[in-house]
């Protein structure tokens, strides 16, 4: 992991989004290059902020206006896909946390945290991709569940499937899992494309959120 992680803020409310400002302004590790509180202007903003400080982490609020946060994850997610974004939000709830995670979103977390759990995530969320506490991870069974999703099946993967689930997991790219595994790339991208469809995931934090939760994979 790099010695600077970029972050993003974005809430309208002022004082929540100053206060949140102060505070991972005192982690060095972090560097704030993008702060506001008019969501509606985040995709203008994001195409104006140089290349050294893009941000890596994009943070969020749930209930803004005029754009709230599933609109502007969505938004955000298709133009930057490789944005991870973390939800906070004082609505911490499995549906909303069953939503995010179709969205492509790296962690959510309620607004009330301690600021070492803040942290944590962060680092996780640059270094893996994702980070879901073990609630997290009981809310997105249930929610899962509850809406019969491919997620609940009992699927079987191959040994060199697993293999590419992992390596995608770490963050591998897909010419580094064919190096890793003496695969071409165009096998590795039909590994990768065949997985995603089998688990019913649109992207790779689906696919991690899969790999997580049926203890394929561990975040270390």
């Amino acid at each position: 992991m790099k010695n600077k992680i970029n972050i993003g803020l974005v809430d309208d409310d002022l004082l929540l989004l100053e206060g949140l400002h102060l505070l991972l302004s005192s982690f060095s590790k972090l560097n704030i290059t993008l702060s506001t509180r008019h969501p509606e202007t985040v995709l203008e903003q994001l195409a104006v902020v140089g290349q050294n400080d893009f941000p890596d982490v994009l943070l969020i609020d749930i209930k803004m206006e005029p754009l709230n946060g599933f609109q502007l994850v969505e938004i955000v997610k298709e133009k930057y896909p490789a944005i991870k974004i973390i939800v906070l939000s004082s609505y911490y709830r499995q549906t909303y946390l069953g939503q995010m995670v179709k969205l492509g979103v790296s962690s959510f977390l309620p607004k009330n945290l301690s600021k070492e759990l803040l942290f944590e995530a962060i680092e996780k969320v640059e270094e893996h991709g994702v980070f879901f506490t073990e609630q997290d991870q009981a809310m997105i069974i249930g929610y899962l569940q509850r809406k019969k999703s491919k997620y609940e099946e009992e699927l079987v993967f191959s040994p060199r499937e697993l293999e590419v689930i992992e390596l995608i997991c770490q963050e591998y790219t897909n010419q580094e899992i064919a190096d890793a595994l003496f695969l071409s790339k165009r096998t590795v991208e039909t590994h990768r494309q065949r997985i995603l469809e089998r688990i019913g995931a649109k992207n790779t934090v689906g696919l991690v959120v899969y790999a997580v939760v049926n203890q394929l994979y561990r975040i270390r």
